[in-house]
Parts: C-alpha cells; sequence; structure tokens
C-alpha cells in the first residue's frame, strides 16, 4: 500500500506524529489500517496537485468514503494536516475500542431488492451503513441479527450475503463510545474555511462551516455513498479523481452513474 509514496512528505510527517508505522501493523485492524490509509490518501493527493498544477486548480469539490472524509477535508484547507493525522488516530483506537466493548459486525448485501434489503435490517434493529452504489448495501449491528440476516438474505431479498472482516459494527449506533471520544478529539481543533465543498457522508450534503459535530455523528449513521456522488453529479460534476490506495471508489463512481 506505502509502497508509492515512501518518502511523500505528508507520510514521513505522518510516520512522526503518529510516534509508529501503521503499514508495519496492517494485520492488527482498524486501530493501524486507518491512519495508513489516511497518509497514502493524502500522499496521492499532494502528489496529483504537483503532477497536474492546472487540474488541481479547477476542483471544484470533493468527498470521502467513512475515513475518506478527513483527507478530503485536509484536501479543501478545513483540516490541518497535523491535527488530522491525531484525529484520524483516536478515531481509530476509539472504534477498534468500541468495537471490542460490543459484538458487532457488518455483512455486504449484493444484488437483491433495495428495499428488501432495507426492510430486513429495520425489521432486524440493523443500520444500513453503506449504500455504496446501486445493488451494494452493508448492514451493521449486533453479531446474532447480522448472523440471521445472513440466513435469510437470499429469501428474504434476493441478495447475496458477505460477512465482512471488520472488528466492530461501524456507522451503527454500537460506535456512540467511538463517538463520544471523537467528538471531545474535535472539539481541541480549530477548522478554516473550504477551498471548495466537501460532501458528507450523514448527509449527502456539503459540510457547513463547521464539520466537527457531523463528524462525530457520522460514526453513528450510514455512507450515503451513492446518494453523495448523485449529488455531485447534480451540482455539475461530471470528472472524478480517487485519491488513495486501490481504486474501489472509481468503481463505485463507474457503476452508480451508469444507473442515472
Amino acid at each position: 500500500m506505502d509502497e508509492p509514496y515512501r518518502g511523500a512528505p505528508a507520510v514521513e510527517r505522518g510516520l512522526e506524529l503518529l510516534g509508529f508505522d501503521p503499514f508495519e501493523r496492517l494485520d492488527e485492524g482498524t486501530r493501524f489500517q486507518q491512519p495508513a490509509i489516511f497518509l497514502c490518501s493524502v500522499a496521492a493527493w499532494d502528489q496529483w496537485r504537483e503532477q497536474q498544477p492546472d487540474e488541481a486548480e479547477q476542483v471544484r469539490a470533493a468527498a470521502g468514503h467513512s475515513l475518506g472524509e478527513y483527507a478530503a477535508l485536509v484536501a479543501a484547507g478545513v483540516l490541518r494536516f497535523d491535527d488530522a493525522v491525531g484525529l484520524v488516530a483516536e478515531r481509530a483506537a476509539a472504534m477498534a475500542d468500541a468495537g471490542a466493548l460490543a459484538e458487532g459486525t457488518m455483512v455486504a448485501m449484493l444484488g437483491g431488492d433495495d428495499h428488501a434489503v432495507r426492510a430486513l435490517a429495520g425489521r432486524l434493529g440493523l443500520t444500513v451503513a453503506n449504500d455504496n452504489a446501486p445493488g451494494q448495501l452493508v448492514l451493521s449491528g449486533a453479531a446474532d441479527a447480522i448472523a440471521e440476516a445472513e440466513d435469510v438474505a437470499r429469501d428474504e431479498t434476493g441478495a447475496r450475503a458477505r460477512r465482512l472482516d471488520v472488528s466492530g459494527a461501524f456507522h451503527s449506533p454500537l460506535m456512540e463510545p467511538a463517538a463520544a471520544r471523537l467528538q471531545a478529539a474535535l472539539e481541541r481543533v480549530e477548522v478554516g474555511p473550504a477551498r471548495f465543498p466537501v460532501y458528507s457522508n450523514g448527509t449527502a450534503a456539503r459540510f457547513g462551516a463547521d464539520p466537527r459535530a457531523e463528524l462525530a455523528e457520522n460514526l453513528l449513521r450510514g455512507v450515503r455513498w451513492r446518494e453523495t456522488l448523485l449529488a455531485l453529479r447534480a451540482a455539475g460534476i461530471e470528472r472524478f479523481v480517487e485519491h488513495g490506495p486501490g481504486a474501489v471508489l472509481t468503481g463505485l463512481v463507474k457503476r452508480t452513474l451508469a444507473a442515472v
């Protein structure tokens, strides 16, 4: 993951601030994976700006999937990079700790009927944690309810259930302890004016002038990624550039906008 960005100022400064190398401990889960992804995302953004300065001047909006919101807010100048490194580390640790407090997990529902999947989530007390693209919803909540959703998914919704390898029920009310910790950390940092709008996962609309309360709340509610992409398209955005490891989001953009 980090090979293309080793030596980049964002990665080197991030490692200094963290006091550990998250790339050496990715197999230990959320606590180290989130800082690693964040550093790669910011380094990729910096690299793109250096290589494509004319295009970088034309950026009209940004969005990030879950953790990606922090890189997007750094890119827009709302969060200082040094502050964001600390926030991401605290967010990751808080989510990992919250996951250890409650037996929760997540399951992807692939294909099937959207309304039926949402109805199943409601019946079982689960949260639609990710609305990623047409035919791709992720449910989050108590482990026993997730297991039941897996058992009945095909019959009740027509979807194929795939359990995710995560350490907790992310983007659900079971993350309440993490949201409280993150809110406290957010209150200790300052925010600046945005150079361009950043769209929030929780509302699929632009963050306000002070995104701190909403960032904490977004741990408790679903990532409305499909709706965010549609909102960006409605705002006139025609070209999307992904910054970070992999190209998963690029695939979600193509799948979502092809359905419009």
